[in-house]
């Protein structure tokens, strides 16, 4: 499983707390990992120098069709500002027909408890997915 483990990019103050976003990441098809992958790592690129970044993680599944991130930020708006901005912008936009299923989640952290552990990210992964299939009445809600 290919990773690019935690990089700090940016040390926050000790006394900071950390915005944390985790998601799963499904493409449709075998057919459509390269592409998808070749993508995530412009994306990566991006965060290294993103302003408000505190550091990043990536786990690739290709066989399963899964890519995994993991990121931590000054706040809320400092992860959308990176979202809006390009390329990551036009990598959503145009990745979005291959997509088969996304979970996101988003928590707050001390500053202190960074790098956050992928188990800890991969828990709360997986109690959104149950999360938003109980809200969209899904087989995941039973």
């Amino acid at each position: 499983m290919p990773t690019l483990r935690w990089t700090t990019v940016d040390t926050p103050a000790p006394d900071a707390t950390a915005f944390v976003m985790a998601s799963r990441l499904e493409v449709r098809s075998l057919a459509d990992v390269p592409r998808f992958f070749l993508r995530s790592l412009a994306a990566w690129k991006q965060v290294t120098g993103a302003p408000g970044a505190f550091g990043a993680s990536l786990v690739a599944e290709p066989l399963r069709r899964t890519f995994w991130t993991l990121s931590a930020w000054e706040d809320r708006k400092a992860l959308y500002a990176y979202a809006k901005t390009e390329p990551h912008r036009s990598i959503m936009k145009g990745l979005r027909p291959t997509m088969s299923h996304s979970v996101f989640t988003f928590w707050e952290v001390p500053a202190t408890d960074l790098p956050i552990d992928w188990a800890d990210a991969r828990h709360r992964l997986a109690e959104q997915q149950r999360t938003d299939a109980a809200n969209a009445g899904g087989p995941a809600a039973a």
